[in-house]
């Protein structure tokens, strides 16, 4: 038996969204700091939207909390 376990699906699922004109701004403003400080001129926003997503999901305790309780 292998010390790691089969590796999940990681096949993308795209999804497409509708956003505020201010949200919109928003992301273009971030992404603009973000390619500054990390001097990464070919990345968009649809590039940062995913990492935000999972950052976002990853700190919101309530979730973290349900989610448990859900996979009981």
């Amino acid at each position: 038996m292998l010390k790691i376990a089969k590796l999940p699906d990681r096949t993308p699922v795209k999804i497409g969204i509708t956003v505020t004109p201010d949200l919109d701004a928003d992301l273009r403003a971030y992404l603009a700091l973000y390619r500054t400080t990390y001097e990464d001129k070919a990345a968009t926003v649809a590039d940062l939207i995913p990492a935000m997503l999972e950052s976002f999901l990853a700190s919101d305790r309530a979730f973290a909390k349900a989610r448990k309780v859900a996979e009981a």
